[in-house]
């Protein structure tokens, strides 16, 4: 049995663990090393070069602590919103207290700097580039209405640059790929905020539901939702994705229904499993990376 002491203990490591998001912690680092084996990554590299690359793992170590620095100080300046919008989740988060987060913020923040410092000066500017824009972000542009939204899911999607500068790689498909995530974190920050529309509105954030009402909000993740679709005819008109074409005709039906669940959608509850959806598209789209080459992996262990 657990002492008082050590309950505690554990109650304030899981706090913390859902405060960094652990599980999208997790994600990153899978989803970068699958895109350097499969897209970046010269192909004359076996897969041994690639996971045991120093560079690499301190590039996706760096990129790892700094997400987790930015969820901390978003959390920070969120905790109010987040006990009208999530009173549940939030009370878990309380374990710990707002003191030791900033700490952890900035113990955090030094280590990524000293960690990248390892890989190149460039990389200790583009790190320390990135933390300011998070805690910018988070302090002042978060409660701007569209700029928000774009900041957000820009600095969502520029972890993934660290890779693409270290491998120098400059396909047109890269930046494609990047285009049509960018606008399922578009997609996936507008559904937040008509999440989120209670405790936006009572706290004064300038979201888009909250200034231009909930149908503009809808109609603009549908104008997304239709630039999305014809990203993805012309990736697979144009580019040798294999066997990823599966996930993309299938990401269109997907996108259909999320689209007919929006306009349905009339709590919270609702919007939380759009949300979900959403995730879910992100998180097959990472894992479907694979199936642009599924015998890569086998040719790369011999």
């Amino acid at each position: 049995m657990f002492t008082p002491a050590q309950k505690q203990m554990m109650l304030k490591l899981f706090s913390m663990f859902v405060v960094v998001r652990g599980f999208n912690l997790a994600l990153i680092v899978i989803a970068q090393y699958i895109t350097a084996i499969f897209i970046m990554a010269p192909p004359s590299q076996s897969l041994s070069q690639i996971l045991l690359d120093r560079s690499l793992f301190a590039l996706i170590l760096a990129t790892v602590g700094a997400i987790a620095s930015g969820y901390i100080i978003n959390n920070f300046y969120d905790s109010e919103k987040d006990s009208i919008n999530r009173p549940h989740k939030s009370t878990l988060e309380q374990y710990v207290s707002q003191n030791t987060k900033l700490i952890l913020y900035f113990i955090i923040n030094f280590i990524v700097v000293v960690i990248a410092s390892y890989v190149s000066f460039r990389s200790v500017l583009f790190f320390s580039i990135y933390i300011f824009a998070i805690w910018f972000y988070s302090h002042k542009i978060k409660k701007m209405p569209i700029i928000g939204n774009l900041v957000s899911a820009i600095l969502t999607i520029t972890p993934f640059f660290a890779i693409f500068l270290y491998y120098k790689n400059y396909s047109g498909l890269i930046f494609i790929f990047g285009f049509y995530l960018f606008l399922i974190l578009s997609m996936r920050e507008l559904v937040k905020d008509l999440e989120n529309l209670k405790g936006d509105f009572s706290l004064e954030y300038k979201t888009i539901p909250v200034v231009y009402g909930e149908k503009i909000a809808k109609i603009m993740i549908v104008v997304l939702v239709t630039v999305n679709i014809l990203v993805t005819g012309y990736l697979v008109k144009s580019y040798d994705l294999g066997r990823m074409d599966y996930f993309f005709y299938g990401s269109v039906s997907l996108l259909c229904i999320v689209t007919i669940l929006v306009f349905l959608a009339k709590n919270q509850r609702q919007y939380v499993h759009i949300h979900n959806l959403l995730k879910l598209l992100i998180l097959l789209g990472v894992f479907s990376i694979i199936l642009l080459n599924p015998m890569l992996i086998l040719s790369k262990l011999l």
